[in-house]
């Protein structure tokens, strides 16, 4: 079994408006995950400290990382990690397309991380969407092609994890779930309705797992603790899975 996390970090900042790595990091201590996608993470940042957070988090969890900056500026970055407690090597990591006539948008990337699961090779993607609905399918089309998931290299497993700013019933989610499969529709176990946003009232379930064949799903679980409530405005997404199953 494997243990996969993803979860928006909002650079860190909890609710309680302080910036705490230290916190992140134990909010996923907590859930034992093996492989964990990070959003919205700071590295070399002033409002941050200038502190590289995928390392920094990666440090206090004994874990390996990869970093994209999906926005870079003045030597500040911006973007996703993949952290890992199981051998890695980064595959890909690069932009998404943005909205052809709002340039001015937050741009977006993805990573794609190769982790040895015993004699298994699981194709993990990371990625955070953007917040215009068209912008959203165009990237949703991207991670489909030829350079991501529909790269002959892209084989099964592999797993699609990340905040995706999309509800289940968005076009962009449709389109990726025509693809894979959400973990949390495949488990043998849930809870609740899976809302992840926002932290205090979570409503919207924005961040998800989605799997390719090969994959079986034990269990989902938005994460809830004392900690995760505090910690970011998104609640982490914990999904169990076996490879080399169905």
């Amino acid at each position: 079994m494997i243990r996969l996390l993803t979860y928006n970090i909002r650079h860190a900042r909890g609710l309680d408006g302080r910036i705490a790595p230290e916190r992140i990091a134990a909010v996923v201590a907590a859930c034992a995950a093996d492989v964990v996608a990070l959003q919205e993470v700071d590295c070399g940042r002033a409002r941050t400290g200038g502190l590289d957070q995928a390392a920094e988090i990666a440090r206090h969890l004994g874990m390996h990382h990869h970093f994209h900056p999906a926005l870079e500026m003045a030597g500040e970055r911006y973007g996703d990690a993949v952290l890992s407690r199981l051998p890695s090597r980064l595959v890909r990591a690069g932009a998404l397309p943005g909205h052809p006539r709002r340039p001015r948008l937050e741009a977006r990337g993805a990573l794609w991380v190769e982790v040895e699961a015993g004699v298994q090779r699981l194709q993990v993607f990371n990625t955070h969407l953007g917040l215009s609905g068209r912008e959203r399918i165009a990237q949703a089309e991207a991670l489909l092609g030829p350079d991501w998931l529909g790269s002959p290299a892209a084989r099964a497993p592999l797993v699609l994890m990340g905040d995706l700013n999309a509800t289940p019933w968005s076009r962009a989610y449709r389109r990726l779930a025509a693809r894979l499969s959400d973990a949390r529709r495949l488990a043998a176990e849930t809870a609740g309705r899976g809302a992840t946003f926002p932290t205090r009232w979570p409503c919207l379930r924005l961040d998800h797992v989605l799997v390719g064949a090969g994959v079986g799903v034990r269990r989902v679980a938005v994460v809830r603790s004392g900690l995760a409530a505090v910690a970011s405005d998104h609640l982490p997404l914990l999904a169990e899975i076996e490879i080399g199953a169905g």
